[in-house]
């Protein structure tokens, strides 16, 4: 799957299911999401669950980091980095 698929998909998981929604903000690539209070636990676990679900890919607690799920950016990388790997 290309890295603009990867974005697209993961751009609308965080646009519709967090504080982008609600506050009307623009998403940028590299914008952290723990600087906003987008980013509680319960929605790291959604955007796991949805990784998982939509890309194929495991997200182990190992990889469960601010370098990994962090930022627009950092997902894309690693789902991406992930890809060989995936299972559906």
């Amino acid at each position: 799957m290309s890295e603009s698929s990867i974005r697209s998909r993961v751009r609308h998981f965080v646009e519709e299911n967090s504080f982008y929604r609600q506050h009307g903000f623009a998403l940028t690539e590299d914008e952290k999401f723990l600087e906003k209070p987008v980013a509680d636990s319960r929605y790291f676990a959604e955007m796991i669950t949805f990784i998982e679900d939509e890309f194929g890919v495991h997200v182990s607690d190992c990889e469960i980091t601010q370098d990994n799920l962090g930022s627009l950016r950092a997902v894309v990388r690693f789902v991406s980095s992930k890809q060989p790997y995936a299972v559906g």
